[in-house]
């Protein structure tokens, strides 16, 4: 329990920090030379644009909170390779999902509940094979020098 509480108190920051960039890009992608610190409708939701920041960056802390709490279940030996992934898929769905939806992340309908799932699935998918690749070339390189 303490690595599980002193991993999410890690994960703050960085969940905060991975917030702010991300609003930085979108805004260079889509601001036409501004910035949005939180989608329009969120802001319209709270009613007040400082107080939308400071909700979405205390909602990315949790976030980067539970994330970096659930890595943990990667390094239990006690659970397959498949509980695994399916327990973080779990949390992370569970935390990200309903946070994306409030902060208005994702359009509010079935089609931009879906889109967003897709993507969410799909980042997923590609962060777990490229760990799992990157693995692999580890522990060959471990195998290979212990075979010397």
């Amino acid at each position: 329990m303490k690595k599980v509480i002193l991993r999410a108190v890690l994960g703050l920051p960085v969940g905060i920090a991975i917030g702010h960039v991300i609003t930085v890009l979108i805004s260079l992608m889509n601001g036409e030379g501004s910035y949005f610190a939180c989608a329009p409708q969120f802001v319209e939701l709270i009613g007040d644009e400082a107080i939308a920041v400071a909700v979405q960056t205390l909602l990315c802390g949790i976030m980067g909170m539970a994330f970096a709490g659930a890595s943990l279940v990667w390094e239990s030996e006690k659970l397959s390779i498949v509980a695994q992934t399916g327990i973080c898929f779990g949390i992370y769905a569970a935390v990200l999902l309903p946070i994306a939806y409030f902060a208005n992340w994702m359009e509010h309908s079935v089609v931009g509940v879906l889109s967003y799932i897709a993507i969410f699935v799909g980042v997923f998918v590609i962060t777990w094979i490229t760990q799992y690749f990157a693995w692999r070339v580890r522990i060959k390189e471990i195998n290979a020098s212990l075979n010397k």
